[in-house]
Formats: C-alpha cells, sequence, structure tokens
C-alpha cells in the first residue's frame, strides 16, 4: 500500500472521528461506539508507529498541530498528548512513543473520544431518559448465534443497568421502540457506516427521539454467546447500552465504560462500582435494592429452611424472583441466585402483609400484590397513583373475593389466575377449569405460581412442581424451599 493511500485513509478517518467529537454528540445523539482493531481503515500492522500514533492521537485525544519545522521550541504538541493518552490509560507518563503506548493504540477499543474524562463520565449534555420504563426491539438477528442466545445477551445486558437503577426495560417485538437494535453491514442509512470485518464492531446512540438511544452492531464481525473466539455480544451490548442510557467513558481501567473491549463472562458479571455511581448520578439507585443495602435486614429464621415451608406468593422479578411469607419476602436476582430475606413494608410502603398472590405485569414493569378483593399495583417502591382498587376494577369477575395465585404465560399471552383447586383466564371468559386439567400432577390447592429460567412453577402442598415453559411437561418436583438456598433442598 503507498504512503499517499495511507495518507488520504488517515486523513478519512481524522474526519470521522471528530464526527463523533463530545460536540457532536450533543447535537446529533451520537454516541459512536466503534471498538476498533483498526482506526484507519488499514490494519495497526500496515502502519508505522508514528503514522499510528499520529491517527490515533487525533482521533482519541484531539491532537490538532503535527510536529515540523513550525513547531515550536519546547514539549512538542505530539509529546504533550502522548503524555495526556499515558496519563489516561495509566501507562508510565514519558511523552515519548514507546513500546506499551503502541500496543495499547493497537487494542480494540471505541471510537468515541478520551478526552476531559475523569472515572465516569456523563454526555456533555447530560442526556437522560425523561421515562419509565423504557422499550427495545430487536429488529434482526446474527447467523454467528441463535435467535435465543441473542435475546439472552440483550435482555442480560440491560438486566446489568436495572439492577442499578429505577429504569425497566420491556420488549416488544413490532413497531417503533426507544431502543431499538439491530445488526447491519456497511452503510445502513444513519451517516456511520461500518468498515467489514476486523473494524468497527458497534455504535449507539445516546437518549432522545428519533435514533436516540439507538444500538447497531456490525454483522461483518463475529459475535458469540460465551466464546472468547470472537466478541461476547453481552459485554459488547452492555457497553452499548452505557451510551444508550446516557454515559461516556471512563478512565477507570475495571470499568465496564472503560474504551478497550475485553472479554467476560455474562453468567458472573457484576456492574463496576465506577458505572454504578456513573449511571445512578444520572437515574438515582434501584429503589428495591437501595432499601436492601441501607436497611436492616430481617434475620435468618429456621423456618426458611424448612423443607415444608409454605409460600404466600410468588412472581418473576427483572430476571429474579420475589417470594412471599407473613411480613417478608425473599429477592432473588437474575446472575447470583442468592436470596435476601426482607420486609414487604420496606419495599413496597403500604403494601399489605399476608398477601394473597404477587404479579409482574411483563408490559409496565409493574408488581401487582392481592390481598382479599384488593390488589396493590407498584412502580419501583412508589404506589400507582389510583390504587389499592377492587377486583372487580382490575378486569376480574363479579364473584371474586380473592385469588390464591397470579401466573404469566409469556407464550401464549395469558394470564392464569388460580383459586383453590381452579384456574381461569379472562382468554376464556373466565371459565373455571379444574387445575388439574392444565397441570395433571397438582391434585390440591395452588399456593403460588410464578415462571422463571424458561420454567413454570407451582406451589401446592409442601411440594414445587417445575413444568416446562414450552411443552408444559413436568420436569421435576421439587422441596418448597428449593430456591432459600437450603442444604436439604
Amino acid at each position: 500500500m503507498g504512503s499517499s493511500t495511507v495518507r488520504v485513509l488517515l486523513l478519512l478517518a481524522a474526519a470521522l472521528c471528530r464526527s463523533a467529537s463530545p460536540a457532536a454528540v450533543e447535537d446529533q445523539s451520537l454516541a459512536k461506539v466503534c471498538l476498533c482493531a483498526d482506526h484507519t481503515g488499514v490494519t495497526a500492522a500496515e502502519l508505522s508507529p508514528l503514522l499510528l500514533s499520529q491517527a490515533y492521537l487525533t482521533s482519541f485525544f484531539n491532537l490538532t498541530e503535527q510536529p515540523g519545522p513550525s513547531a515550536r521550541r519546547g514539549v512538542s504538541p505530539m509529546s504533550r498528548k502522548l503524555r495526556e493518552m499515558q496519563q489516561f490509560f495509566g501507562l508510565q507518563v514519558t511523552g515519548t512513543l514507546d513500546t506499551d503506548t503502541l500496543e495499547v493504540m493497537k487494542k480494540p477499543r471505541c471510537g468515541l473520544p478520551d478526552v476531559n474524562i475523569e472515572e465516569f463520565s456523563t454526555f456533555g449534555n447530560k442526556a437522560k431518559w425523561q421515562k419509565n420504563p423504557l422499550t427495545y426491539r430487536i429488529v434482526n438477528y446474527t447467523p454467528d448465534m441463535t435467535q435465543a442466545e441473542v435475546q439472552d445477551s440483550i435482555q442480560k445486558a440491560l438486566h446489568v443497568w436495572e439492577q442499578a437503577t429505577p429504569l425497566r426495560f420491556i420488549r416488544t417485538s413490532s413497531g417503533a421502540a426507544d431502543i431499538m437494535v439491530s445488526f447491519n453491514r456497511g452503510a445502513h442509512g444513519d451517516y456511520y457506516p461500518f468498515d467489514g470485518p476486523h473494524g468497527t464492531l458497534a455504535h449507539a446512540f445516546s437518549p432522545s427521539s428519533g435514533i436516540g438511544g439507538d444500538v447497531h452492531f456490525d454483522d461483518d464481525e463475529t459475535f458469540t454467546f460465551r466464546s472468547s473466539k470472537g466478541y461476547v455480544l453481552f459485554m459488547v451490548a452492555a457497553h452499548e447500552f452505557g451510551h444508550s442510557l446516557g454515559l461516556s467513558h471512563s478512565n477507570d481501567r475495571g470499568a465496564l465504560m472503560y474504551p478497550l473491549y475485553s472479554f467476560g463472562n455474562p453468567d458472573t458479571f457484576v456492574l463496576p462500582k465506577d458505572d454504578v455511581r456513573g449511571i445512578q448520578s444520572l437515574y438515582g439507585p434501584n429503589p428495591l435494592q437501595s432499601s436492601a443495602d441501607s436497611a436492616p435486614q430481617p434475620p435468618s429464621t429456621p423456618e426458611s429452611c424448612d423443607s415444608d415451608v409454605v409460600l404466600d406468593a410468588g412472581t418473576s422479578f427483572q430476571g429474579g424472583l420475589l417470594l412471599f411469607q407473613n411480613s417478608t419476602f425473599w429477592q432473588l436476582d437474575g446472575q447470583s441466585g442468592k436470596p435476601q430475606k426482607r420486609l414487604i413494608t420496606d419495599a413496597f410502603p403500604n403494601a399489605p402483609v399476608n398477601i394473597d398472590a404477587a404479579y409482574e405485569d411483563q408490559q409496565s414493569g409493574n408488581i401487582f400484590l392481592f390481598k382479599g378483593s384488593r390488589v396493590w399495583a407498584f412502580s419501583g417502591n412508589q404506589l400507582v397513583q389510583g390504587y389499592p382498587k377492587n377486583l372487580m376494577s382490575f378486569g376480574l369477575p363479579w364473584f371474586l373475593s380473592r385469588v390464591d395465585a397470579v401466573l404469566y404465560d409469556g407464550d401464549s399471552g395469558q394470564t392464569l389466575f388460580f383459586l383453590g383447586r381452579y384456574y381461569f383466564s379472562y382468554n376464556r371468559g373466565w371459565r373455571l377449569q379444574r387445575t388439574e386439567r392444565k397441570f395433571p400432577e397438582v391434585t390440591s390447592s395452588v399456593r403460588a405460581a410464578f415462571q422463571h429460567q424458561g420454567f413454570i412453577y407451582i406451589h401446592s402442598g409442601v411440594s414445587l412442581f417445575e413444568y416446562s415453559q414450552t411443552t408444559w411437561r413436568l420436569t421435576r418436583v421439587l422441596k418448597s424451599n428449593h430456591f432459600l438456598s437450603c442444604s436439604n433442598s
């Protein structure tokens, strides 16, 4: 490749990176994430160290004056920017182009500039969403992974941010969503074309209407579910969603929003504290999580590990579970699965205790608690205006004085209400049917019902019946304390 071609490519690269400057981000809601292996359209190996460093510093550290006869005596602009970069990445600050500095320049990274960033950073206009919950839609899929793997990766990446904030995310299958997720190649209609394999991985747009919040992945790259042979979609997506929610980059090497890509295991990933501080500076803490951290915890009781423990209610919640008993409940997050016992009234002020049933609405993200003939609705830890209501105003038949359990079937869209040994659904005109017709092994009254990680659980007697969510066939009969981290479960 001739030197003139390289110089032209360098100029094009610099122009593209200037278009992703913080000012452009503020004006156009763009947080261009290129997690690049090369930054100029040619590989780093094809560039001399000097050309590579000039292109890198121009793109990411605003180098505007090149060294030459006209440069004033003293510290050159190149040396000054090298020192700035070395300080940012925690390298030895020499102002010279040493081996360690070159190695950092060759690493996969994000295309957003790194200037004026200390620890967590938000966009200059403090862009944030003014609504909650937010919707997202996966427009299409990469052939590198199954659709289920893509859906799981995206859901887990969003859940990372749900756990730290009051934000909730609801997936839609059609129409416009707040966050549109797509896989594209080359020019794809947003003036920021992808560049083929081993270059730009993805880009995202900061919060606003229209294209704001959207995330685009380069379908010429190889994305993986967990393997290190490629780019783990969960890790790239979690970083991108940080930009979609209003975060810029951090110079904390352990932060998710650090500019350089690094491999991570979706099953064990925990959002670093720097990212937590950043996102909470925009949206505040998760009301349930923060109250759990600050309030004294109810003591563990022997009853929680009694194999015959009887639960009052259970429901899915943000990828995890809430299991209710008397005046307390156990909260299990979707990753560690470790239960945390809390008082109902600490997490849900003005809520009843000894509830009959609980239910998470998949559309709004609200939690509904049922007791007697009334129902309470909570958004986060706030009672929804107008609640509590009676069951009839909630849409249930006039003859009901209570419900014992509520189960939402995401596949069919049905909501099943259990009463004693019967169940009914508005989809079937509220006609009572024996529970045994749908769940033959359940021969006594249902105490609680919920979905979790692809399975349906029916609590009856002192047992927990586990059914496949796809086939509705029994897979296991468990003890009722199965989710409470007891050695005998």
